[in-house]
């Protein structure tokens, strides 16, 4: 039943082969076979048809299954075809179309919506091309009737939201009688993909409630309000406030707290998680911070210790990078509880990193993480530690997941005072030295500049090859001894980018080139200018990321995208947004829409949904109310065990069962 056509042919709506354009796309002529020729050899070899109506020539192409076509048709025959229109050397063409006799039962004038299924070769080759499985499926409607296909949904859900009843959504799908029922079909089967994994999802977070118990912390006291009274460096912005408060109802709450905090780059994300691991402490808790790189692991390691050195608190570091000697003294004093907070790498979640109590964890940018490497946080402790996850730009799994209603969700939605929007710009590389001459100007002013190439994993060699041609570059530009230049990439041993990092901090040098190992964990008030090579290489989300190392200080800040002259429709539209607008709300919304949110409760992190018809981006307002729907259903009768929702439970207890990693932030 769920093996939905493509589309469905008016058989009466026939185009002349005049009227047809290049953007005609899929369409249905009618016309006489006037030439058929096999042309080429070997892999070359195909079959070539004239079809001719009073208006012109349409050419018919064939590369396989050439033999049983060439014995289907007959020169002089009137035949109507059906298929996606191309053009060729100025003419219309059609590779593969549907072909079939032209007949007066087929041009009647009788309203008639045929559907056109999917086929594979394998299929065909078994004889299920496209047009024999619409034949077996309406074959099989005449043998099924309401009780093959019973209703799933609630019948006061269904009159509410006036759906056509399961059985006819299914016959209207498939075999439409007309145009408006095919559509209320498509609304009820969208409708009811939307309803099951919102339950799903919702029973999920609902069970994570009833099951996952969390750690209370029932008290802010000594480390907290030492640390708010003394050392906190600034006022905390009103957001800031309410996402503490969100977050402190979590943790009273008795169950786990999985959360997620969305705060655009600079927004102030770190102090909120610092605070709350201060409250962790107050309650004889560890915490633990996991970054995705040593760079950010060592910035928030500095910048933590830097704020809590005068307090008795202790902070540890552990990367790959530790020495065994380091190595051995961390995990001890994380086993003793020695430990307030441990700051890291994903070697934090090694087997061999045992804490006394951790009860609180820190996922900075989480979308660097896989969703089964952050689920190992989760067994760090016998009762899991609560959850925060932080990021910049959300992914679109993430937003799919906030949507869904599974993830809590805290927004930073103000920037701390003095935080000035970056100007972007999208030039060719032929704008190169104009591009140069700016960033001169810049560095005249006393500024800094960034130069980041991009990072292909396939190519380490090519990466490395490609940025120090491009270092070479940017130093014919940029000549000692009148300007100095950083370098930091892969490559480097973690003391020799640090030293490099350094020196650009202490303006000891004018630009820092590199790949996107400088997307976080950098903070550079002087710099000004941000060149990302090879713009259309790169995703929003690290755009946007790299993006953010600039504007941080007093001066107006700038981000140039350089691209190549050829840019797919994809790229030009991700360009196009981060000259758009600098809010990584914005941003993220388009990143879903180009992306697709991801699986849900997959592991992979981007391409289409497991839905088959309902597109969470065209159909947010169905979403919308869908999930609306399903929490009051569940907030009345989260056991679903009221005589109303039968069908509903009987319905659900036929689906199998799998892996949920929904729950995993």
């Amino acid at each position: 039943m769920e093996y939905y056509p493509l589309r469905h042919i008016d058989k009466t709506k026939v185009d002349t082969i005049a009227s047809l354009q290049v953007n005609s796309d899929y369409t249905q002529v009618a016309g006489r076979l006037i030439k058929m020729q096999i042309v080429g050899e070997k892999r070359s070899k195909r079959l070539v048809v004239h079809l001719q109506d009073k208006t012109g020539i349409i050419e018919l192409v064939w590369f396989q299954g050439i033999s049983w076509v060439e014995k289907l048709l007959v020169s002089g025959h009137q035949y109507l075809v059906f298929g996606k229109v191309g053009f060729f050397m100025g003419k219309p063409q059609m590779a593969h179309p549907d072909i079939e006799n032209y007949t007066t039962q087929n041009a009647s004038g009788k309203s008639h919506l045929e559907p056109i299924y999917p086929s594979t070769e394998k299929l065909k080759a078994k004889g299920l091309n496209g047009k024999v499985i619409g034949k077996l499926t309406q074959e099989l409607f005449t043998k099924i009737s309401e009780k093959d296909l019973p209703e799933n949904l609630p019948t006061d859900i269904i009159h509410q939201y006036k759906l056509m009843n399961r059985f006819e959504a299914f016959r209207h799908i498939h075999l439409p009688i007309s145009e408006k029922h095919y559509q209320l079909a498509l609304r009820r089967l969208k409708f009811e993909e939307f309803f099951f994994a919102q339950i799903s999802i919702q029973l999920i977070k609902l069970n994570r409630h009833k099951i996952s118990k969390g750690f209370v912390f029932e008290k802010v006291g000594t480390f907290f309000n030492l640390f708010y009274e003394k050392y906190l460096p600034f006022e905390l912005t009103n957001a800031q406030k309410n996402v503490l408060k969100e977050i402190r109802k979590d943790f009273g709450s008795a169950r786990q707290m999985n959360r997620l905090l969305q705060g655009d780059v600079g927004s102030g994300k770190t102090m909120v998680a610092l605070l709350a691991m201060l409250i962790a402490a107050d309650n004889n808790f560890q915490s633990v911070l996991m970054a995705p790189t040593e760079i950010l692991a060592q910035q928030h390691f500095i910048t933590i210790s830097e704020l809590t050195k005068d307090m008795p608190f202790n902070v540890q570091l552990l990367t790959g990078s530790s020495s065994t000697k380091q190595r051995k003294v961390v995990l001890a004093a994380c086993e003793t509880g020695e430990v307030n907070i441990l700051i890291g790498t994903h070697a934090v979640i090694e087997d061999n990193v045992v804490f006394k109590n951790l009860g609180f964890a820190v996922v900075d940018e989480q979308h660097k993480f896989g969703v089964a490497q952050r689920a190992r946080l989760w067994k760090k402790n016998i009762i899991p530690p609560h959850i925060l996850v932080m990021t910049a730009t959300p992914i679109p799994r993430t937003l799919a997941l906030t949507a869904y209603g599974d993830l809590d969700y805290s927004v930073l939605d103000e920037l701390p005072p003095g935080r000035k929007p970056i100007t972007t710009f999208h030039r060719n590389e032929h704008a190169r030295p104009q591009v140069m001459d700016f960033i001169k100007e810049q560095l005249t002013l006393g500024r800094q500049a960034y130069i980041v190439y991009p990072l292909i994993e396939e190519s380490s060699k090519l990466d490395y090859e490609n940025l120090m041609k491009g270092f070479e570059e940017v130093k014919s530009f940029f000549p000692e001894p009148k300007y100095w230049i950083s370098m930091v990439h892969g490559k480097q041993t973690a003391q020799q980018k640090e030293i490099n990092m350094q020196r650009f901090v202490k303006k000891d040098t004018n630009i820092l080139v590199g790949t996107t190992v400088i997307e976080v964990g950098v903070n550079v008030p002087n710099a000004s200018v941000m060149v990302i090579e090879s713009a259309e290489k790169f995703g929003l989300s690290q755009l946007h990321q790299l993006r953010g190392r600039v504007g941080r200080g007093e001066d107006k800040s700038y981000c140039i995208l350089l691209s190549g002259p050829k840019l797919s429709n994809d790229a030009r539209e991700r360009l196009k947004i981060m000259v758009d607008t600098n809010d990584g709300f914005k941003i993220a919304e388009k990143d879903l829409e180009i992306r697709g949110p991801g699986e849900i409760e997959g592991t992979r992190q981007s391409g289409a949904l497991l839905f088959k018809l309902a597109n969470i981006v065209e159909d947010r307002p169905m979403l919308e109310a869908v999930a609306i729907a399903v929490a009051e259903i569940l907030n009345k009768d989260p056991e679903l065990s009221l005589t109303v929702n039968a069908s509903l439970k009987a319905y659900l207890q036929t689906q199998k069962s799998k892996t949920r990693w929904g729950k995993i932030a």
